[in-house]
């Protein structure tokens, strides 16, 4: 038997603590860093239901999401109509409001969401003034519901009533139509959390100018506008297409640009006014259009991805494909944020709105990575492509519609699935506004919502559970 002969140089793959390769590094030798954690952070409950999930089921689980992925990555979401949300979204009649997140009673809506229903009820017309709308919403005369159940989704603390104009989407295939609401704009406004007379104005504005405009201009169009291919070539200009959506806008307004010239509307200038200064104006329509992917993919049974992703500014709910019910935890507050002079973390709300049902479908978040404006936002590009990547992470595949060109023009990730956000403890981020949370002052500043990791948890195991009831003779 011969002597062990020892390397002359040596190099060391770590795995755990880094305290390990800091000291292999420090005397000179290459050491490369696994960042490796216990699964599921160690939770029996949970590691259980993800070896079932993963391991017996695993074939089952996976020919369900391959579905659901095809949906997210295939479907053609085409805007189709400007309207009046009362007569499209089922069940808003009489005095009714619509709001983004899991349902909630008035007494714990946050406050930036208590103001915009506030705007909401003059501009109907139910009410004289802000305070007469307090009461109004007070004495429960006004039914509240949230939007993700009416087959829409809002952004922040806007709220839809009836006369609220919508962007209506069309699936045509899969028989769906989504809505949402036309973007507010920036500045003093309700989805911002004011309750100004001047919040109050741009809700007629857009009822009365705007919409009557955009609807003139959208039935002289002769061919129909596809939502994600504007969407897919705004990507590759700069937009992530949720906290930057210039590009998607501009190429919108130049679409509709003959039809638009050509209104006889009367208050068309005023309209012009408006779209112009409206770099947002994208914003609600991309998320009209994925809701309608969303909803598609969310008639798949037996799938760990998620469909539902939305916050109310008071709880964080998810939901997955083929279920029905929502899995909530307390709302996060946003992280790695930019402030308004004179504003901090003490001035702020809770994270609120629908908007990361574009997280889902491969936008926000995951487009990150080629998006500037996200990289001065978080703190450098290379935090922005982080954000990328670790969506990555917990994705059951990579779009063929978003590309990257910044990054080799990699797609972007989609299809949340609930088995690795656990196992990982890696949750989706979300770029989003920062509202103030008691004066009525709007947006203070934007930043990064981390997604709370503990109705993940119980959406996996509520999955195991409906898997094993089926499963079982």
């Amino acid at each position: 038997m011969t002597g062990v002969v020892l390397p002359d140089e040596v190099g060391v793959v770590n795995v755990g603590l880094p305290l390990f390769a800091d000291a292999v590094r420090a005397q000179g030798r290459p050491a490369v860093q696994v960042d490796w954690r216990v699964p599921a952070g160690g939770d029996p409950v949970a590691l259980a239901a993800l070896r079932r999930l993963s391991g017996p089921r695993n074939e089952q689980v996976d020919e369900a999401n391959a579905e659901v992925l095809r949906r997210l990555d295939s479907g053609v979401p085409v805007l189709s109509a400007v309207r009046p949300a009362a007569e499209v979204v089922h069940g808003l009649t009489g005095r009714s409001l619509r709001h983004a997140g899991p349902a909630l009673e008035l007494v714990d809506a946050c406050d930036p969401l208590r103001r915009s229903m506030r705007a909401a009820v003059v501009a109907e017309g139910w009410a004289d003034d802000v305070d007469a709308a307090d009461a109004l919403l007070a004495s429960g005369e006004v039914a509240l519901g949230p939007a993700n159940e009416s087959g829409g989704v809002v952004p922040m603390a806007a709220v839809v009533g009836p006369t609220t104009p919508v962007w209506v989407v069309t699936l045509a295939d899969a028989g769906i139509t989504a809505w949402a609401p036309i973007g507010q704009g920036s500045g003093d406004v309700a989805w911002f959390g004011r309750d100004t007379p001047e919040a109050v104005a741009r809700l007629v504005l857009l009822r009365e100018a705007v919409a009557p405009v955009l609807a003139e201009a959208l039935a002289a169009h002769d061919e129909p506008v596809d939502v994600l291919s504007l969407a897919a070539q705004a990507v590759a200009m700069g937009d992530d297409v949720h906290v930057r959506t210039q590009a998607a806008t501009n190429l919108l307004f130049k679409l509709l640009l003959p039809a638009l010239v050509g209104s006889v509307h009367p208050r068309r200038v005023e309209a012009a006014r408006f779209l112009s200064a409206n770099h947002l104006l994208f914003l609600t329509l991309a998320m009209a259009a994925a809701r309608t992917l969303t909803e598609w993919a969310g008639q798949v049974e037996g799938s760990s991805v998620v469909t539902t992703m939305a916050r109310n500014g008071t709880t964080f709910g998810v939901r997955l494909s083929g279920g029905a019910e929502w899995f909530r935890s307390p709302a996060p507050m946003v992280g790695r944020a930019l402030y308004h002079p004179g504003r901090g973390p003490d001035d702020a709300a809770p994270d609120i709105g629908d908007s990361a049902v574009l997280e889902l479908v491969g936008l926000g978040g995951a487009a990150a990575a080629g998006s500037p404006a996200v990289g001065q936002l978080v703190g450098g590009q290379a935090a922005a492509a982080e954000l990328t990547r670790e969506l990555d992470r917990v994705c059951v595949g990579r779009s063929t519609r978003f590309t990257l060109p910044m990054a080799d023009g990699r797609g972007t990730p989609v299809g949340v699935d609930v088995r690795r956000v656990v196992e990982h403890g890696i949750t989706p981020k979300v770029t989003t506004g920062i509202l103030h949370n008691s004066d009525g002052s709007g947006q203070i500043g934007a930043g990064v919502a981390e997604a709370p990791l503990g109705c993940f948890r119980a959406a996996l195991l509520d999955l195991d559970t409906r898997l094993s009831r089926r499963n079982t003779p």
